[in-house]
């Protein structure tokens, strides 16, 4: 790894026996190891020209995530539909729409105060499923994102999100409300919103609705 340059300086002037040095804001910025937002920034610029799947040849742009550096939960979804390819921001469709209200009115959380985004950072064609070679591209990169905000719990949106942190191929019906762990944060998958608008049946959407619920209460729960 290349060694800062000004943090070579300074040592080359404490070789020949200087102590102490004035150093400007920018100087002491560029020593400092940047917080939170400003990595996560630094990972998001450095994807906007992504190529490393077939995904950069149809996105409009790069979906890489949103919401608070700092929080303690993070929403892991699948990847970008149409509403957010268009954005750029992460769950803002009729799924996105179901998120929000789960975070807001259920959880009684704000959801600027939680972070979400994806498994894959472009959008499939058509809204397919992602496939395993540009879900391989794109872990790295939500690896990274979940390494620098460290959240005290992690909820997995649906199978593709679960299956690819827990390292797995068992279903979401088999896992859900229960907890799991990676690199030594709590996940709990539960169902992906979309599954539940492609319900018809409202009393079987009502059920399914409740077992998230119980999902998120016991995420609330963990995070006190």
């Amino acid at each position: 790894m290349q060694q800062n340059p000004i943090r070579l300086y300074l040592e080359q002037l404490h070789a020949l026996g200087m102590d102490s040095i004035y150093l400007s804001d920018k100087a002491q910025q560029m020593l400092s190891p940047p917080g939170k937002k400003e990595a996560l920034d630094q990972l998001d610029q450095s994807l906007k020209d992504c190529k490393l799947c077939r995904l950069c040849e149809k996105r409009k742009q790069m979906v890489f995530g949103g919401g608070n550096p700092e929080a303690q939960i993070v929403f892991v979804g699948e990847g970008p539909g149409a509403d957010e390819d268009q954005q750029g921001i992460p769950f803002v469709g009729r799924a996105g729409q179901l998120l929000t209200d789960m975070i807001e009115k259920g959880m009684n959380i704000k959801r600027k105060d939680i972070y979400i985004c994806n498994v894959i950072k472009c959008r499939p064609p058509g809204n397919r499923n992602p496939q395993v070679d540009e879900i391989a591209a794109c872990e790295p990169f939500l690896i990274q994102q979940l390494d620098i905000i460290q959240p005290k719990v992690i909820v997995a949106l649906g199978k593709f999100a679960a299956q690819t942190l827990l390292q797995i191929d068992t279903g979401i019906m088999r896992i859900r409300g229960k907890w799991h762990e990676f690199r030594g944060i709590k996940v709990m998958p539960t169902f992906h919103p979309s599954y539940i608008l492609y319900i018809r049946d409202a009393q079987k959407q009502r059920e399914e609705k409740i077992k998230i619920w119980n999902d998120l209460k016991m995420v609330l729960k963990e995070i006190g």
